[in-house]
C-alpha cells in the first residue's frame, strides 16, 4: 500500500512538472514585448554663433508645425535637446519626434509623410518656400543624420 501510494505520488509530481514546462514552452513562443511608439531622431550641427537664430526658428515655425502634427493626430510627442559634442564633427542639436506606432509614421527616414507636407503647408507655407528657407539655413546648420527608434513594452 506505501508502494502504491509512492508511485501515486510520483506520477502526480510527473503530472505538475509536464504541465508547468508546457506552460513555460508556450509562454517562450510568444513575444515576451509589444511595439511601442516610434521615435524619428536627427542629429544636427549648428554652427558657432548661430545658435539664437536657430532657436529662434524652432520657436516661431518648427514649435508650430509640431503642434500642429500633435493637433492633426500625425504625431504624439516631439522634444529638442541641446547636447555637448565629444567633437567638432559630431551633433549639438537633437530632434526627436514620436509616432504612435510605425504605421502612423508613415514616411521614409527624414522625409515628411504627405499628411505631415499638407499640415507643414497650411502652417509654414508652401513646398518651394519651405525648401528656400531650409537652403537658408543649412548657411549654418547642417543635418548629421536621421534614425528611427522604437520602444519595446515589456510584458
Amino acid at each position: 500500500m506505501v508502494r502504491a501510494l509512492v508511485v501515486s505520488l510520483f506520477l502526480a509530481a510527473l503530472s505538475l512538472s509536464f504541465d508547468a514546462h508546457a506552460q513555460s514552452a508556450s509562454a517562450k513562443d510568444e513575444r515576451q514585448y509589444t511595439d511601442g511608439p516610434v521615435t524619428e531622431v536627427t542629429y544636427l550641427r549648428v554652427e558657432y554663433g548661430h545658435f539664437e537664430e536657430y532657436v529662434d526658428w524652432l520657436n516661431s515655425t518648427w514649435k508650430p508645425t509640431m503642434e500642429a502634427f500633435k493637433k492633426a493626430g500625425i504625431t504624439t510627442d516631439y522634444k529638442v535637446f541641446r547636447v555637448s559634442p565629444k567633437t567638432p564633427e559630431e551633433a549639438n542639436v537633437i530632434f526627436m519626434i514620436t509616432y504612435k506606432n510605425m504605421a502612423s509614421y508613415g514616411g521614409d527616414l527624414g522625409d515628411r509623410s504627405a499628411d505631415e507636407e499638407d499640415v507643414a503647408k497650411k502652417v509654414i507655407c508652401s513646398t518651394e518656400c519651405q525648401n528656400k528657407a531650409r537652403v537658408a539655413r543649412s548657411e549654418y546648420r547642417k543635418v548629421l543624420g536621421t534614425e528611427l527608434i522604437r520602444e519595446l513594452r515589456l510584458k
